[in-house]
């Protein structure tokens, strides 16, 4: 079990680099240090992975600490995507030597790592727009016509059924976190004060219900798309983390997830991220 984590203090906005990647490895542990997530590795459990644990998620995190804030001080320096890409492909190297050529958070690199980029860049110019927005107006042409990893489950799915994914995501600012993981982050503090874990578990189904993760085509389709996606709405329209029994009810879907070897990997990234944004954007 890892141990227990916690913010130590509300950061704010003007963090320096090695702040903003230690801010970022430890949004990733605290994804971990969340259950029940539906099909998703935990403290408690692997969810519907055979090939990854908690442990190995959480040396994932701490590897990948110093490459965040690279990006945060490349941001800072108003580098531009190609600087960008080449250290995130530095950081997957890294992640990959760790982890044993396990795929543990390849989508957080992209994601987290645009992030510390617009965070390490507002701090430079000391402008207040929202980090989403910053890597939109910077970097979205870039995003879009970057090269294609033609082999990721993602771009795989995103062809077969059209989703857009999350360089689509990135390019406009995040939308997914802006719009339904950060409202849902602060309204499940209201449900669940002073419980983290159960703001966090809140989060993730409404991200799940939401998104069209192309983890989650890529694993079962179009059908076990629509079955997350009712299942965590199931969730949240019988009161989530405001009803008594919410964690057997989240275990059930947990359980039905892993039955179905479904696991939404876009919303655990969404996920970490929103944890993110939510201690810079005050």
């Amino acid at each position: 079990m890892t141990p227990v984590l916690r913010w130590q203090s509300r950061p704010g906005r003007a963090l320096h680099a090695e702040q903003l990647g230690h801010l970022a490895s430890l949004s990733l542990k605290l994804e971990v240090e969340t259950y029940p997530k539906p099909g998703l590795v935990s403290h408690v459990d692997n969810g519907a992975h055979r090939d990854m644990d908690a442990a190995l998620l959480c040396r994932s995190a701490t590897t990948l600490m110093p490459f965040f804030s690279e990006l945060a001080a490349a941001g800072a320096e108003g580098a531009g995507m190609n600087r960008l890409r080449a250290i995130g492909v530095g950081a997957e190297r890294a992640m990959l030597a760790a982890t044993d050529g396990v795929n543990t958070h390849r989508g957080a690199i992209f994601g987290l790592g645009l992030l510390c980029a617009a965070a390490g860049y507002r701090n430079s110019v000391g402008i207040r727009k929202s980090l989403g927005r910053m890597v939109r107006e910077r970097w979205g042409a870039d995003i879009l016509s970057g090269p294609i990893s033609l082999r990721s489950h993602g771009t795989m799915a995103g062809r077969r059924y059209g989703a857009g994914g999350a360089r689509a995501e990135a390019a406009d600012g995040f939308p997914s976190m802006y719009d339904i993981a950060l409202p849902a982050l602060h309204a499940a503090r209201k449900l669940a004060p002073h419980d983290e874990e159960a703001a966090r578990v809140q989060t993730c189904m409404r991200l799940i219900s939401e998104v069209i993760d192309t983890n989650l085509l890529h694993r079962g389709g179009a059908d076990g798309l629509r079955f997350a996606q009712e299942s965590a709405a199931s969730f949240l329209a019988a009161g989530g983390v405001g009803s008594p029994d919410w964690r057997w009810r989240a275990g059930d879907i947990h359980d039905a997830f892993v039955a179905r070897n479904l696991s939404p990997g876009g919303s655990a990234d969404l996920l970490a991220m929103v944890l993110f944004v939510d201690r810079l954007e005050v």
